[in-house]
């Protein structure tokens, strides 16, 4: 075991404060990493406050890890000291479901989460990456390409992977027409994917200064959603919407928008929405769905793909000592777009 420093939730009401972790020792197929940037992501916000109801304290959150690689197990074969590497959601998973033989780990009813997850081969609970350290199996680290601005690459890991899944399942190709709706952490890099593969790209929003930002970020135009006339023009149009709320609302005006089977996927908001009229359904044979993160595979496409387009996050970065007011911004939307940590100052 190795004790290295952390920041943690001991409570669903206390802020993060500093706090030791052991970390287990290195075996055969593992991979120990020195964290150098951590993205933040809002479900930090939701683990550390059990506003999901599943959380364990204490909670050390953090899975948007970037990092160089310290020591190998002695089977380690895709990385070595002194790479580059990466770690986002899971950290594990049962490697025999269908789920993972397809490269769909993160639908593995038995994954292992980065933190405030019980690890099976350890009987331990996972803490994530405010911390200096991590051990993790060769098989959920990531190769980050060098020609990327590393702490900007560390919200790809969480918010990237979950924007860029659901464009590539669903198939969207150039010339597509995709309505991307709400422009956050996830929503931005919805925008640069999507103009990126070569679509059309609409964003969706209720604000004009946000629909300014998103052509700077590749939006080919805007739709205010609260002028019915301009919703009514693009009624049926869509090939493909991108629904990055993350909040509960009313998604019936963005089905209006859809294609006959054409499908909008919910990647922001995991708790009820309001009611939905299965008639626009019923008659255009459209569809909803959700997607969660990505596999590793998928993953590494993801980052293959940033690397050729050059493409990395928006962020701002932060100290440690400032993660308790990082999330009191967060809730108030005042970041453009990723808050990352410089691990360095959990140091100072």
């Amino acid at each position: 075991m190795t004790t290295v420093s952390a920041y943690a939730a001991q409570s669903p009401t206390e802020k993060l404060k500093p706090f030791t972790i052991d970390r287990r020792d290195v075996t055969a197929q593992d991979v120990q990493i020195a964290i150098e940037y951590c993205g933040v992501c809002h479900s930090d916000i939701h683990m550390a406050r059990n506003e999901w109801g599943f959380a364990t304290f204490p909670v050390v959150p953090g899975h948007e890890i970037v990092g160089r690689v310290t020591k190998v197990g002695a089977n380690v074969t895709v990385h070595k000291v002194g790479d580059l590497v990466g770690v986002g959601c899971m950290v594990d998973s049962c490697r025999h479901c269908n789920s993972c033989h397809e490269g769909l780990e993160q639908y593995c009813d038995n994954k292992v989460m980065t933190y405030s997850s019980l690890d099976p081969k350890y009987n331990t609970m996972t803490y994530g990456g405010y911390s200096q350290q991590v051990v993790v199996d060769q098989a959920f680290v990531l190769r980050i390409p060098g020609n990327l601005d590393a702490k900007a690459v560390a919200p790809l890991l969480c918010a990237g992977i979950t924007t860029w899944s659901p464009l590539r399942h669903w198939k969207v190709k150039a010339g597509d027409l995709v309505g991307v709706i709400g422009l956050g952490g996830l929503g931005h890099m919805g925008v640069k994917f999507a103009h990126a593969i070569g679509a059309k790209v609409v964003m969706i929003t209720r604000s004009v200064a946000k629909g300014e930002d998103a052509k700077a970020l590749g939006a080919d135009e805007v739709l205010l959603s609260n002028d019915a006339a301009a919703m009514q023009k693009y009624a049926n149009q869509f090939d493909f919407l991108l629904n990055t709320i993350p909040t509960r609302h009313d998604a019936n005006p963005y089905v209006n928008l859809l294609k006959r089977d054409a499908t909008m996927v919910m990647v922001g908001a995991i708790e009820p929405v309001e009611p939905v009229n299965c008639g626009p359904l019923v008659f255009g044979r459209k569809s909803i769905a959700g997607s969660l993160i990505g596999g590793i595979a998928e993953t590494q496409e993801m980052l293959d793909f940033c690397s050729k387009h050059q493409i990395v996050s928006d962020i701002e970065v932060i100290n440690i000592q400032d993660i308790n007011h990082a999330y009191e911004r967060m809730i108030k939307g005042d970041v453009k777009y990723r808050f990352v940590i410089d691990m360095k100052s959990l140091s100072q």
